[in-house]
């Protein structure tokens, strides 16, 4: 019982982190999704450019 509680948990984390809300805007995108998977950081496209060509 205890297992499944644990995996129950561990889905809504998962869950929770694929919202499309951009961690710099917060503002809901798809592309929050995409680039999460390619580059591991919740940003938009937007932000993604920004941070591309401002790095700082």
């Amino acid at each position: 019982m205890i297992e499944d509680d644990n995996i129950k948990n561990q889905h809504n984390t998962n869950a929770d982190e694929l919202n499309d809300i951009c961690d710099e805007c917060k503002k809901t995108d798809e592309s929050v999704t995409q680039n999460l998977i390619l580059t591991g950081f919740k940003i938009c496209k937007s932000c993604r450019v920004s941070k591309t060509i401002f790095p700082i």
